[in-house]
Protein backbone atom coordinates (compact mmCIF):
# COMPACT_ATOMS: atom_id res chain seq x y z
CA UNK A 1 0.00 0.00 0.00
CA UNK A 2 1.32 3.23 -1.16
CA UNK A 3 2.42 5.41 1.48
CA UNK A 4 3.73 9.61 2.53
CA UNK A 5 6.68 9.38 4.56
CA UNK A 6 6.53 13.09 6.45
CA UNK A 7 9.02 12.66 9.47
CA UNK A 8 7.96 12.47 13.39
CA UNK A 9 4.30 14.93 14.62
CA UNK A 10 2.43 15.30 17.64
CA UNK A 11 -0.09 12.98 18.10
CA UNK A 12 -3.80 13.20 18.29
CA UNK A 13 -5.81 12.64 21.14
CA UNK A 14 -6.95 9.23 20.05
CA UNK A 15 -3.36 7.77 19.33
CA UNK A 16 -3.14 8.74 15.84
CA UNK A 17 -0.31 11.27 14.47
CA UNK A 18 -0.61 13.09 11.76
CA UNK A 19 1.39 11.08 9.66
CA UNK A 20 -0.54 8.30 10.41
CA UNK A 21 -3.65 10.51 9.25
CA UNK A 22 -2.24 10.76 6.21
CA UNK A 23 -1.75 6.98 5.61
CA UNK A 24 -5.35 6.76 6.35
CA UNK A 25 -6.24 9.45 3.92
CA UNK A 26 -6.51 13.39 4.62
CA UNK A 27 -9.09 13.89 7.08
CA UNK A 28 -12.20 14.82 5.50
CA UNK A 29 -10.92 13.97 2.11
CA UNK A 30 -12.20 10.69 1.92
CA UNK A 31 -15.77 10.60 1.43
CA UNK A 32 -18.87 8.74 0.66
CA UNK A 33 -18.68 6.01 -2.16
CA UNK A 34 -19.55 7.02 -5.59
CA UNK A 35 -22.84 4.99 -5.02
CA UNK A 36 -23.39 6.88 -2.16
CA UNK A 37 -22.87 10.04 -3.34
CA UNK A 38 -25.35 9.82 -6.65
CA UNK A 39 -27.91 8.19 -4.26
CA UNK A 40 -27.40 11.72 -2.00
CA UNK A 41 -27.53 13.85 -4.97
CA UNK A 42 -30.47 11.93 -6.44
CA UNK A 43 -32.71 12.30 -3.47
CA UNK A 44 -32.12 15.72 -3.17
CA UNK A 45 -32.83 16.49 -6.71
CA UNK A 46 -36.09 14.69 -5.65
CA UNK A 47 -36.70 16.90 -2.74
CA UNK A 48 -36.36 19.71 -4.92
CA UNK A 49 -32.88 20.86 -3.58
CA UNK A 50 -30.38 22.31 -5.85
CA UNK A 51 -27.11 21.45 -6.17
CA UNK A 52 -24.91 24.08 -5.11
CA UNK A 53 -20.68 25.09 -5.20
CA UNK A 54 -21.43 26.64 -1.73
CA UNK A 55 -18.44 27.01 1.19
CA UNK A 56 -18.89 26.90 5.04
CA UNK A 57 -17.21 28.88 7.64
CA UNK A 58 -18.05 28.72 10.85
CA UNK A 59 -16.17 30.91 13.51
CA UNK A 60 -16.68 28.60 16.73
CA UNK A 61 -16.65 30.66 20.09
CA UNK A 62 -15.62 28.26 22.20
CA UNK A 63 -16.87 28.59 26.08
CA UNK A 64 -19.94 30.27 25.45
CA UNK A 65 -20.68 33.81 24.79
CA UNK A 66 -23.26 36.20 26.27
CA UNK A 67 -26.09 37.14 23.54
CA UNK A 68 -26.59 39.95 26.20
CA UNK A 69 -23.34 41.53 25.38
CA UNK A 70 -23.24 41.01 21.72
CA UNK A 71 -26.06 40.63 19.53
CA UNK A 72 -29.19 41.12 21.99
CA UNK A 73 -29.01 44.07 24.37
CA UNK A 74 -31.64 44.73 27.02
CA UNK A 75 -31.02 48.46 27.47
CA UNK A 76 -34.56 48.49 29.61
CA UNK A 77 -33.94 45.91 31.68
CA UNK A 78 -32.63 46.05 35.23
CA UNK A 79 -28.83 47.32 35.66
CA UNK A 80 -28.13 43.50 36.86
CA UNK A 81 -29.53 42.48 33.45
CA UNK A 82 -28.26 44.59 30.63
CA UNK A 83 -25.22 44.46 31.40
CA UNK A 84 -22.42 47.04 30.79
CA UNK A 85 -22.32 48.16 27.70
CA UNK A 86 -24.68 50.36 25.49
CA UNK A 87 -26.32 48.75 22.05
CA UNK A 88 -25.99 50.94 19.27
CA UNK A 89 -27.37 50.93 15.72
CA UNK A 90 -26.38 49.19 12.49
CA UNK A 91 -27.13 49.95 8.88
CA UNK A 92 -30.21 48.26 9.11
CA UNK A 93 -32.76 49.90 10.97
CA UNK A 94 -33.81 47.81 14.29
CA UNK A 95 -31.05 46.14 14.09
CA UNK A 96 -28.90 46.89 17.29
CA UNK A 97 -26.25 45.44 18.53
CA UNK A 98 -22.93 46.31 21.31
CA UNK A 99 -21.10 48.96 21.07
CA UNK A 100 -18.20 46.81 21.13
CA UNK A 101 -18.93 46.07 17.15
CA UNK A 102 -18.63 49.02 15.41
CA UNK A 103 -17.11 47.44 12.29
CA UNK A 104 -19.99 45.21 12.12
CA UNK A 105 -22.38 47.68 12.39
CA UNK A 106 -21.67 49.57 9.26
CA UNK A 107 -22.23 45.83 7.22
CA UNK A 108 -25.11 44.48 9.54
CA UNK A 109 -26.81 44.55 6.17
CA UNK A 110 -24.56 41.08 5.01
CA UNK A 111 -25.58 39.41 7.87
CA UNK A 112 -28.84 38.15 9.96
CA UNK A 113 -29.40 37.08 13.71
CA UNK A 114 -31.14 34.56 15.37
CA UNK A 115 -31.70 35.42 18.70
CA UNK A 116 -34.29 32.97 20.09
CA UNK A 117 -32.28 30.05 19.74
CA UNK A 118 -32.03 27.52 22.50
CA UNK A 119 -31.44 23.96 23.48
CA UNK A 120 -32.13 24.58 27.17
CA UNK A 121 -28.95 23.34 28.98
CA UNK A 122 -26.13 24.62 30.79
CA UNK A 123 -23.78 21.92 30.46
CA UNK A 124 -20.78 22.87 28.15
CA UNK A 125 -20.25 19.56 26.56
CA UNK A 126 -24.38 18.79 26.20
CA UNK A 127 -24.52 22.34 24.78
CA UNK A 128 -21.74 21.64 22.33
CA UNK A 129 -22.55 18.40 21.17
CA UNK A 130 -26.22 19.73 20.51
CA UNK A 131 -24.59 22.94 18.33
CA UNK A 132 -22.08 20.35 16.41
CA UNK A 133 -23.64 17.30 16.08
CA UNK A 134 -27.31 18.43 16.31
CA UNK A 135 -28.37 15.85 19.28
CA UNK A 136 -27.66 15.88 23.04
CA UNK A 137 -26.63 12.78 24.81
CA UNK A 138 -23.46 13.65 26.38
CA UNK A 139 -22.24 15.82 29.54
CA UNK A 140 -19.27 16.52 31.67
CA UNK A 141 -19.38 13.34 33.03
CA UNK A 142 -19.60 11.31 29.71
CA UNK A 143 -18.20 13.24 27.29
CA UNK A 144 -17.42 10.91 24.06
CA UNK A 145 -18.87 12.15 21.43
CA UNK A 146 -21.43 10.25 20.21
CA UNK A 147 -22.48 11.41 16.54
CA UNK A 148 -20.72 13.01 13.60
CA UNK A 149 -20.51 16.77 13.45
CA UNK A 150 -23.02 18.35 10.77
CA UNK A 151 -19.47 19.43 8.76
CA UNK A 152 -18.44 15.37 8.76
CA UNK A 153 -21.31 14.00 7.49
CA UNK A 154 -22.32 17.06 4.34
CA UNK A 155 -18.15 16.76 3.73
CA UNK A 156 -18.47 12.78 3.54
CA UNK A 157 -21.54 13.23 1.37
CA UNK A 158 -20.42 16.13 -0.97
CA UNK A 159 -16.59 16.27 -0.92
CA UNK A 160 -14.22 19.13 -1.54
CA UNK A 161 -15.66 22.18 -4.20
CA UNK A 162 -12.40 21.44 -5.73
CA UNK A 163 -10.44 17.73 -5.99
CA UNK A 164 -7.01 19.35 -5.09
CA UNK A 165 -8.39 20.82 -1.84
CA UNK A 166 -9.13 18.94 1.22
CA UNK A 167 -13.25 19.15 2.12
CA UNK A 168 -13.00 20.05 5.71
CA UNK A 169 -10.27 21.94 7.65
CA UNK A 170 -10.07 23.14 10.98
CA UNK A 171 -8.12 26.83 11.90
CA UNK A 172 -5.84 26.55 13.33
CA UNK A 173 -7.53 23.18 15.17
CA UNK A 174 -10.81 21.63 16.01
CA UNK A 175 -11.45 21.88 20.01
CA UNK A 176 -14.95 21.74 21.34
CA UNK A 177 -14.92 22.36 25.11
CA UNK A 178 -10.98 20.74 25.13
CA UNK A 179 -11.83 18.04 23.05
CA UNK A 180 -9.85 17.57 19.99
CA UNK A 181 -11.14 17.19 17.70
CA UNK A 182 -13.88 16.64 20.08
CA UNK A 183 -17.76 17.09 18.39
CA UNK A 184 -16.20 18.41 15.44
CA UNK A 185 -14.88 14.80 14.53
CA UNK A 186 -16.29 12.36 12.13
CA UNK A 187 -17.44 9.77 14.95
CA UNK A 188 -19.13 6.77 13.92
CA UNK A 189 -18.17 8.05 10.24
CA UNK A 190 -14.66 7.17 10.65
CA UNK A 191 -11.35 9.49 11.34
CA UNK A 192 -11.29 9.67 7.69
CA UNK A 193 -13.74 12.37 8.17
CA UNK A 194 -12.47 14.18 11.09
CA UNK A 195 -11.29 17.66 10.23
CA UNK A 196 -7.45 18.34 8.60
CA UNK A 197 -6.27 20.18 11.15
CA UNK A 198 -3.56 23.31 10.67
CA UNK A 199 -2.17 23.13 13.89
CA UNK A 200 -0.04 25.91 13.97
CA UNK A 201 -1.47 30.00 14.67
CA UNK A 202 -1.72 31.25 11.06
CA UNK A 203 0.05 34.74 12.90
CA UNK A 204 3.62 33.56 12.93
CA UNK A 205 5.56 34.64 10.76
CA UNK A 206 6.65 31.20 10.13
CA UNK A 207 3.62 29.77 9.77
CA UNK A 208 3.57 26.49 8.06
CA UNK A 209 0.99 23.66 7.79
CA UNK A 210 2.55 20.00 8.20
CA UNK A 211 2.25 17.67 5.94
CA UNK A 212 1.93 19.44 2.90
CA UNK A 213 5.86 19.40 1.58
CA UNK A 214 7.68 16.37 0.88
CA UNK A 215 10.06 14.93 3.45
CA UNK A 216 13.65 15.33 2.68
CA UNK A 217 15.21 13.68 -0.66
CA UNK A 218 11.88 13.10 -1.93
CA UNK A 219 10.84 14.94 -5.38
CA UNK A 220 7.72 14.88 -7.10
CA UNK A 221 8.99 12.50 -9.61
CA UNK A 222 10.45 10.24 -7.34
CA UNK A 223 6.85 10.10 -5.75
CA UNK A 224 5.00 9.85 -8.68
CA UNK A 225 8.08 6.38 -9.74
CA UNK A 226 7.30 4.54 -5.88
CA UNK A 227 3.46 5.07 -6.80
CA UNK A 228 3.74 3.49 -9.92
CA UNK A 229 5.79 0.48 -8.18
CA UNK A 230 3.61 0.34 -5.87
CA UNK A 231 0.35 -0.15 -8.09
CA UNK A 232 1.62 -3.35 -9.68
CA UNK A 233 2.06 -4.69 -6.06
CA UNK A 234 -1.01 -3.78 -4.58
CA UNK A 235 -3.11 -4.99 -7.79
CA UNK A 236 -1.78 -8.26 -6.46
CA UNK A 237 -3.22 -8.16 -2.87
CA UNK A 238 -6.55 -6.90 -4.00
CA UNK A 239 -7.30 -9.86 -6.50
CA UNK A 240 -7.03 -11.81 -3.04
CA UNK A 241 -9.15 -9.26 -0.87
CA UNK A 242 -12.72 -9.58 -0.28
CA UNK A 243 -13.33 -6.93 1.78
CA UNK A 244 -12.70 -4.40 -0.33
CA UNK A 245 -10.83 -2.57 2.12
CA UNK A 246 -7.38 -2.52 0.39
CA UNK A 247 -9.89 -0.59 -2.52
CA UNK A 248 -11.31 1.83 -0.02
CA UNK A 249 -7.31 2.68 1.42
CA UNK A 250 -6.45 3.18 -2.40
CA UNK A 251 -8.54 5.64 -2.53
CA UNK A 252 -7.66 7.82 0.48
CA UNK A 253 -4.09 7.15 -0.51
CA UNK A 254 -5.17 9.07 -4.03
CA UNK A 255 -6.34 12.13 -2.12
CA UNK A 256 -3.22 12.02 -0.13
CA UNK A 257 -1.43 11.66 -2.98
CA UNK A 258 -2.91 14.58 -4.77
CA UNK A 259 -2.73 17.47 -1.78
CA UNK A 260 0.78 16.93 -1.90
CA UNK A 261 2.22 16.98 -5.41
CA UNK A 262 -0.91 19.33 -6.75
CA UNK A 263 -0.30 23.12 -6.09
CA UNK A 264 -3.83 23.72 -5.44
CA UNK A 265 -3.62 23.70 -1.44
CA UNK A 266 0.02 24.85 -1.11
CA UNK A 267 -1.24 27.65 -2.48
CA UNK A 268 -4.45 27.99 -0.48
CA UNK A 269 -2.39 27.35 2.73
CA UNK A 270 0.24 30.20 1.94
CA UNK A 271 -1.02 32.89 4.06
CA UNK A 272 2.66 34.92 3.08
CA UNK A 273 1.63 35.65 -0.03
CA UNK A 274 -1.31 37.34 0.99
CA UNK A 275 -1.80 40.86 0.40
CA UNK A 276 -0.33 42.57 3.78
CA UNK A 277 -2.95 45.46 3.20
CA UNK A 278 -5.61 42.31 3.61
CA UNK A 279 -3.77 40.91 6.28
CA UNK A 280 -4.01 43.68 8.25
CA UNK A 281 -7.88 44.36 7.66
CA UNK A 282 -8.18 41.40 9.08
CA UNK A 283 -6.18 42.01 12.12
CA UNK A 284 -2.56 40.93 12.67
CA UNK A 285 -3.49 38.47 15.79
CA UNK A 286 -4.49 34.75 15.57
CA UNK A 287 -8.07 35.11 15.01
CA UNK A 288 -8.03 37.57 12.21
CA UNK A 289 -5.42 35.60 10.35
CA UNK A 290 -7.32 32.62 10.91
CA UNK A 291 -10.33 34.17 9.74
CA UNK A 292 -8.10 35.11 6.68
CA UNK A 293 -7.12 31.65 6.19
CA UNK A 294 -10.76 30.10 5.97
CA UNK A 295 -11.42 32.88 3.41
CA UNK A 296 -8.01 31.37 1.20
CA UNK A 297 -9.49 27.73 1.91
CA UNK A 298 -12.65 28.07 0.63
CA UNK A 299 -11.92 30.07 -2.74
CA UNK A 300 -9.61 27.19 -3.10
CA UNK A 301 -12.33 25.08 -2.87
CA UNK A 302 -12.78 23.67 0.75
CA UNK A 303 -16.25 23.00 1.91
CA UNK A 304 -16.33 23.43 5.56
CA UNK A 305 -14.07 25.14 7.31
CA UNK A 306 -14.33 25.96 11.12
CA UNK A 307 -12.33 28.51 12.83
CA UNK A 308 -11.66 28.21 17.16
CA UNK A 309 -12.22 31.41 18.95
CA UNK A 310 -11.25 30.00 22.29
CA UNK A 311 -12.25 31.29 26.07
CA UNK A 312 -15.54 32.48 26.56
CA UNK A 313 -16.15 30.84 29.49
CA UNK A 314 -16.57 34.23 31.59
CA UNK A 315 -17.62 33.64 35.21
CA UNK A 316 -16.05 36.73 36.43
CA UNK A 317 -13.79 39.23 34.78
CA UNK A 318 -16.74 39.92 32.28
CA UNK A 319 -15.32 42.81 31.26
CA UNK A 320 -11.81 42.61 30.76
CA UNK A 321 -12.26 39.53 28.69
CA UNK A 322 -14.83 41.32 26.78
CA UNK A 323 -13.09 44.37 25.86
CA UNK A 324 -10.00 42.07 24.83
CA UNK A 325 -12.30 39.63 22.67
CA UNK A 326 -15.04 42.11 20.92
CA UNK A 327 -12.80 43.70 19.19
CA UNK A 328 -10.77 41.41 17.66
CA UNK A 329 -14.39 39.52 16.27
CA UNK A 330 -15.30 42.70 15.30
CA UNK A 331 -12.65 43.41 13.00
CA UNK A 332 -12.39 39.74 12.02
CA UNK A 333 -16.26 39.08 10.88
CA UNK A 334 -16.48 42.86 9.49
CA UNK A 335 -13.09 42.20 7.24
CA UNK A 336 -14.56 38.98 6.08
CA UNK A 337 -17.97 39.52 4.87
CA UNK A 338 -15.88 43.04 3.32
CA UNK A 339 -13.29 40.70 1.71
CA UNK A 340 -16.18 38.17 0.31
CA UNK A 341 -17.74 40.52 -0.98
CA UNK A 342 -15.25 42.24 -2.93
CA UNK A 343 -14.16 38.91 -4.30
CA UNK A 344 -17.45 38.59 -5.67
CA UNK A 345 -18.26 35.10 -3.09
CA UNK A 346 -20.98 36.36 -1.20
CA UNK A 347 -23.33 33.80 -2.46
CA UNK A 348 -20.69 30.90 -2.23
CA UNK A 349 -19.84 30.97 1.33
CA UNK A 350 -22.34 31.16 4.13
CA UNK A 351 -20.09 32.24 7.57
CA UNK A 352 -22.21 31.16 10.98
CA UNK A 353 -21.27 32.76 14.02
CA UNK A 354 -22.10 30.97 16.97
CA UNK A 355 -20.85 28.89 20.74
CA UNK A 356 -21.97 25.85 22.77
CA UNK A 357 -24.60 28.22 24.80
CA UNK A 358 -25.17 32.14 25.77
CA UNK A 359 -24.60 33.21 29.51
CA UNK A 360 -26.94 33.83 32.25
CA UNK A 361 -28.90 36.92 31.49
CA UNK A 362 -28.43 38.21 35.42
CA UNK A 363 -24.76 38.88 36.28
CA UNK A 364 -23.29 37.39 39.13
CA UNK A 365 -20.98 39.05 41.72
CA UNK A 366 -17.76 37.93 40.71
CA UNK A 367 -17.92 34.86 44.26
CA UNK A 368 -18.63 31.73 42.32
CA UNK A 369 -19.63 30.75 45.63
CA UNK A 370 -17.64 32.64 48.07
CA UNK A 371 -17.60 36.59 48.87
CA UNK A 372 -18.27 38.83 46.30
CA UNK A 373 -15.80 39.68 44.24
CA UNK A 374 -13.51 37.04 45.54
CA UNK A 375 -12.74 35.54 42.10
CA UNK A 376 -12.69 38.88 40.15
CA UNK A 377 -15.02 41.65 38.89
CA UNK A 378 -18.68 40.23 37.79
CA UNK A 379 -19.05 37.74 35.33
CA UNK A 380 -22.05 35.19 33.55
CA UNK A 381 -22.64 31.69 34.47
CA UNK A 382 -24.00 28.85 31.60
CA UNK A 383 -27.10 29.54 29.63
CA UNK A 384 -28.78 27.41 27.07
CA UNK A 385 -32.11 28.43 27.17
CA UNK A 386 -31.61 32.14 25.20
CA UNK A 387 -28.84 32.20 22.38
CA UNK A 388 -27.92 33.59 19.34
CA UNK A 389 -26.35 32.83 16.16
CA UNK A 390 -25.19 35.04 12.92
CA UNK A 391 -25.57 33.88 9.24
CA UNK A 392 -24.83 35.39 6.14
CA UNK A 393 -24.09 34.74 2.40
CA UNK A 394 -24.46 31.54 0.99
CA UNK A 395 -27.68 32.04 -0.15
CA UNK A 396 -28.74 33.98 3.40
CA UNK A 397 -29.99 37.15 3.16
CA UNK A 398 -28.70 39.95 5.15
CA UNK A 399 -29.97 42.52 7.59
CA UNK A 400 -32.66 40.14 9.25
CA UNK A 401 -33.50 39.07 12.65
CA UNK A 402 -34.82 36.21 13.23
CA UNK A 403 -37.03 35.75 16.56
CA UNK A 404 -36.29 37.69 20.00
CA UNK A 405 -35.99 36.95 23.90
CA UNK A 406 -38.40 38.28 26.82
CA UNK A 407 -37.38 41.57 28.82
CA UNK A 408 -35.30 40.01 30.84
CA UNK A 409 -33.44 38.13 27.67
CA UNK A 410 -34.00 34.71 29.52
CA UNK A 411 -35.86 32.69 27.08
CA UNK A 412 -37.11 33.38 23.89
CA UNK A 413 -40.18 35.90 23.28
CA UNK A 414 -41.45 34.41 19.62
CA UNK A 415 -40.16 32.06 16.66
CA UNK A 416 -38.06 29.89 19.14
CA UNK A 417 -35.35 28.36 16.94
CA UNK A 418 -33.52 24.69 18.13
CA UNK A 419 -30.04 23.94 16.82
CA UNK A 420 -31.74 21.97 14.34
CA UNK A 421 -33.16 24.50 12.28
CA UNK A 422 -30.23 26.16 12.09
CA UNK A 423 -28.34 22.93 10.52
CA UNK A 424 -31.23 22.76 8.03
CA UNK A 425 -30.11 26.26 7.40
CA UNK A 426 -26.95 25.21 6.77
CA UNK A 427 -27.54 22.13 4.80
CA UNK A 428 -29.87 24.09 2.29
CA UNK A 429 -27.01 26.42 1.59
CA UNK A 430 -24.90 23.91 0.86
CA UNK A 431 -26.98 21.65 -1.60
CA UNK A 432 -26.85 18.77 1.36
CA UNK A 433 -30.12 16.53 1.83
CA UNK A 434 -30.65 16.75 6.06
CA UNK A 435 -32.77 13.26 5.61
CA UNK A 436 -29.50 11.39 4.11
CA UNK A 437 -29.09 8.25 6.79
CA UNK A 438 -25.55 7.14 7.84
CA UNK A 439 -25.02 3.63 9.80
CA UNK A 440 -24.19 4.19 13.12
CA UNK A 441 -21.76 1.33 14.74
CA UNK A 442 -24.41 -1.08 15.42
CA UNK A 443 -26.04 -0.84 11.55
CA UNK A 444 -28.49 1.20 12.75
CA UNK A 445 -29.15 3.95 9.53
CA UNK A 446 -28.92 7.62 11.54
CA UNK A 447 -31.09 10.54 9.82
CA UNK A 448 -28.36 13.44 9.49
CA UNK A 449 -30.68 15.63 11.22
CA UNK A 450 -33.82 14.69 13.15
CA UNK A 451 -35.21 17.77 14.25
CA UNK A 452 -35.94 21.62 13.10
CA UNK A 453 -36.43 22.73 9.39
CA UNK A 454 -34.88 25.44 7.56
CA UNK A 455 -35.18 29.05 8.46
CA UNK A 456 -37.25 29.76 5.83
CA UNK A 457 -37.07 34.42 6.63
CA UNK A 458 -33.39 33.45 5.93
CA UNK A 459 -34.04 33.03 2.11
Amino acid sequence: MFRLEFGKTGKYCDGLNRRHFLQIGVAGMGSASLSQILHAKEASQQQGIKAKDTSVILLWLDGGPSHMDLYDLKPEAPSENRGIWNPIHTNVPGMDITEMFPLQAKCADKFSIVRSLHHNTGDHFTGGHWMLTGRGGVSGGSTPGKNPSIASMATKVLGPRDPGMPAYVSVPYASSIGLRPGYFGGNFLGVQHNPFETGSDPNNNNFQVKNLNLAKGLSVQRLKDRKALSKSFDKLRKDVDQSGMLGSMDRLDQKAYELVTGEKARKAFDLNSEDEKIRELYGRHTWGQSVLLARRLVEAGTTFVTVHFGGWDHHWNLQSGMESYLPRVDQAVSALFGDLAQRGLSDQVLVVLCGEFSRTPRMNNGGNGGPPLSKGTPGRDHWGNSMFCLLGGGGVKGGRVIGSTNRLGDSPADRPVRPGHIHHTIYRALGMDPEIHFLDHSGRPTVAIDHGEVIHELF
